[in-house]
């Protein structure tokens, strides 16, 4: 494992449901080594992607096993872990809590950066470079799912993280705005890793996961990933009733 690598080791995720006994296993199993730069992640919903993303960062814990990012553990550092990953989420409104993107890019470089105006320059140049300048002062309310998206993004990577993950980034957003985010993940100097139901974001990745039931059922190419993600949809609507059926 490198200092640059993700590293998974024999984690399973294991949450307590109601009041039951039993809890319920989200990932089961799972061990992965990530070098690479572009990592997606595709599977249904309820399949496990959400959790085993929220694990890079510590937001979820492992019941048992080892997450290390960049050399560092998720159980002992979890502050510089955090440091390092950036986190991305489906609904941008659920992580810009400011007014505008000017205040949000601002709130996200205040530990940095403890100088006010050294905050504000290094804001407005985040924004310049992702184009959202001319929207910095707008109300979050005012603008458009692929705007606010982007500005959560410039948010995120106003403190140049190491590694990137986005949770379904591109579900709110119309095709234009589809592939603004697409090419501003492509010129992305950041490791990442991203879950999608977008197959064709998909195809851009160098390394794909099909998680299915918890469990990582394909692991390598992008093409070859997709196809066996559709194979697997195909699949499952095969083994359904025809609507009206009486069987």
């Amino acid at each position: 494992m490198g200092v640059d690598s993700i590293s998974l080791s024999r984690v399973s995720v294991r949450v307590a449901v109601d009041d039951s006994q039993v809890p319920k296993t989200l990932l089961h199993d799972v061990s992965l080594d990530l070098p690479e730069r572009r990592i997606g992640v595709i599977g249904a919903n309820g399949s496990g992607k959400s959790t085993l993303l929220r694990l890079l960062n510590g937001l979820v814990a492992p019941t048992e096993g080892t997450v290390v990012v960049h050399g560092h553990s998720t159980s002992s550092e979890l502050r510089r872990v955090r440091s390092n990953v950036g986190f991305v989420f489906t609904d941008p409104l659920s992580q810009l809590v400011m007014p505008t993107g000017r205040e949000d890019v601002e709130l996200s470089l205040r530990r940095s950066l403890r100088n006010s105006k050294e905050r504000a320059a290094r804001a407005e140049a985040v924004l310049d470079r992702f184009g959202l300048l001319h929207l910095a002062d707008q109300s979050i309310y005012e603008l458009s799912g692929g705007e606010r998206q982007l500005l959560a993004l410039a948010a995120v990577l106003a403190v140049n993280p190491g590694v990137l993950v986005l949770d379904e980034p591109s579900t709110l957003l119309d095709l234009r705005n589809r592939e603004l985010l697409r090419r501003t993940i492509g010129a992305l100097e950041q490791q990442v890793v991203m879950s999608t139901h977008d197959l064709d974001l998909a195809l851009d990745m160098e390394r794909v996961l099909v998680v299915e039931a918890g469990r990582i059922v394909f692991d390598g190419g992008a093409a070859e990933g997709v196809a066996h993600y559709r194979a697997l949809c195909a699949a499952a609507v095969d083994g359904l009733p025809l609507k009206g059926s009486m069987s």
